[in-house]
């Protein structure tokens, strides 16, 4: 018996669909805790060519979630583990690892290469960067967050709105599942969601995940969800670039002091303090580009000089770059 025969019974799937998942590809961004229940699930369903990106290494403190992993995997690259359990798992599906983070200057030849775009990393930087390239190139991206006990996973882009247009503005939280705290079954719940959206949209499921949003508080066991089809694209937005693709020009802040980052973003980064922005010459032409750990606090600054400065204001996220 075909090692899919359960699922093909199902008329939503048949032979053809199986064919469908046979013949995409799909990138999975991010091989961490959503990942976990993401990638067998996509290997076990028989998706054709999957590709695991992330620079990472298991640790320790996150096998809780990243069940993928064991203790012997401790400082080996997730994505060659992530890929080793997939191929285990499913032989006839092709598994590439790519041992790197994702980036504003590498997401769009990645991105291209796809059918559908799963974010499953834990980067503010990494879901915009995600979303404003599958918003250029009218590729879908599924993309999910949790910290917590509480989560969401939405559709967007490949014909529906953006990251953006739903979370226009910065989050009001800067907590990480490394500040805040998770508990694993949180994240298992939200993935294994993250995979189903995936597969509902490769077999033609109605109506389409695309444009859905579902949200899952693990304390009340409690999950809601809305459509944002008509959710309007933000008229103005701060890219996020890596450090690598400034330019000369450029004004370049580093917002964390010295103690914090002893190497700035950027060697012609100047170091100014969120409070001092205040102080830089707004009238000089320049490209203002602000730099931070995660992305988060050079979105802050940038919302609150964007009024006063005339040129682009563009984030780096010195994590990602």
């Amino acid at each position: 018996m075909s090692r899919y025969a359960r699922q093909i019974l199902l008329p939503e799937v048949g032979a053809k669909g199986q064919a469908r998942l046979a013949s995409a590809h799909v990138l999975v961004v991010g091989a961490g805790g959503l990942a976990a229940p993401v990638l067998p699930l996509l290997a076990g369903a028989g998706i054709g060519r999957i590709t695991i990106m992330d620079g990472d290494t298991v640790d320790l403190s996150n096998l809780h979630r990243q069940t993928l992993f064991t203790e012997a995997d401790c400082g080996r690259p997730k994505a060659d583990v992530a890929a080793d359990r997939c191929r285990a798992l499913n032989s006839e599906t092709d598994i590439i690892a790519r041992k790197q983070s994702l980036t504003s200057k590498n997401a769009a030849s990645v991105v291209a290469q796809a059918d559908v775009i799963l974010d499953c990393a834990d980067s503010y930087a990494a879901s915009y960067i995600l979303s404003d390239t599958c918003l250029g190139q009218d590729k879908p991206l599924i993309s999910a967050s949790v910290l917590g006990l509480s989560g969401y996973v939405g559709g967007f882009c490949g014909g529906a709105p953006s990251l953006r247009a739903l979370f226009p503005d910065a989050p009001d939280s800067g907590a990480s599942c490394a500040t805040a705290g998770v508990l694993g079954p949180v994240v298992g719940a939200i993935g294994a969601m993250q995979a189903q959206m995936a597969l509902n949209l490769l077999l033609g499921f109605g109506p389409s995940p695309l444009g859905q949003m579902v949200q899952y508080d693990a304390r009340t066991l409690h999950s809601s969800g809305f459509r944002f089809d008509d959710a309007p694209e933000p008229n103005r937005c701060f890219r996020f670039l890596s450090a690598n693709q400034l330019m000369d020009d450029d004004q370049i802040i580093d917002l964390r002091d010295v103690d914090e980052a002893p190497t700035p973003a950027h060697p012609r980064a100047e170091r100014i303090s969120p409070e001092d922005l205040n102080k830089i010459d707004p009238n000089n032409g320049k490209r203002l580009a602000l730099c931070c750990a995660t992305g988060l606090r050079a979105w802050r600054a940038a919302e609150q000089v964007q009024l006063n400065w005339p040129g682009e204001i563009v984030l780096v996220a010195a994590s990602t770059s």
